[in-house]
């Protein structure tokens, strides 16, 4: 229920309009759960009686970005997911601290 609370709040609902909530409430002993789908069609499932509510919206959050980055690179024509080697991982540029 906290989790719901936090979804319909005003300032999530202004943050991402075209996030859609689908409640369905069981009476039988199964254990409460969060089922995300994601705008490419993933579900993920998360423990709602372990994991608090603030942990899975962090986790959707972070979720949702990736998606963005990936589509972002998509759309742009690079490979995804982006494989950066080892050495460029370790040089400097100009205008970077090393």
């Amino acid at each position: 229920m906290e989790f719901l609370a936090q979804c319909n709040a005003r300032k999530a609902k202004k943050s991402n309009p075209a996030c859609q909530l689908q409640v369905k409430c069981q009476i039988d002993n199964h254990p409460p759960q969060i089922t995300v789908t994601f705008v490419n069609g993933v579900e993920e499932v998360f423990n709602a009686t372990s994991t608090p509510a603030q942990t899975i919206r962090t986790m959707i959050l972070r979720k949702g970005q990736m998606l963005e980055t990936e589509h972002m690179f998509r759309e742009a024509g690079e490979k995804w997911p982006v494989i950066i080697p080892e050495e460029e991982l370790h040089q400097s540029f100009p205008g970077t601290k090393v």
